[in-house]
């Protein structure tokens, strides 16, 4: 089984796939390091020599932040962004959606469970305005 970059990969899965297992890793950059190291991204992850996994180590530390060091960089931004007091950062605060979406409807896994108010929905014998 590889090890890379603290992550133990699926060895049924092709290289490219298994890559993704890893923080900061998606399709494209997963494609992309493969390349620079020189393998076939179709190859199983058991069929990897240690030289080859060596050499997806190297093209990993050399070009991309994974795991750790990225998720502090994230952290790091979003702390920034909260004691700077921008419109963003307020959002992460509240906990609330920070891209600009919806939250009349929708967005219940940040506000989490409805609460019901009294005095709402439809009365009997009151017509709607």
């Amino acid at each position: 089984m590889a090890r890379i970059a603290g992550i133990d990969l699926p060895k049924d899965r092709p290289v490219w796939v298994g890559l993704q297992r890893i923080y900061g890793i998606g399709s494209s950059t997963s494609r992309h390091i493969l390349t620079a190291a020189g393998i076939d991204p179709a190859i199983r992850v058991k069929d990897l020599s240690d030289e080859q996994v060596g050499q997806i180590r190297d093209a990993i530390d050399k070009e991309h932040k994974v795991e750790g060091e990225l998720r502090r960089e994230v952290q790091s931004n979003i702390k920034r962004l909260i004691e700077i007091s921008c419109y963003r950062g307020l959002r992460h605060r509240m906990r609330l959606p920070v891209h600009g979406q919806r939250t009349r409807t929708n967005a219940r896994t940040k506000r989490g469970p409805r609460k019901t108010v009294a005095g709402r929905g439809q009365r009997r014998g009151v017509a709607k305005k």
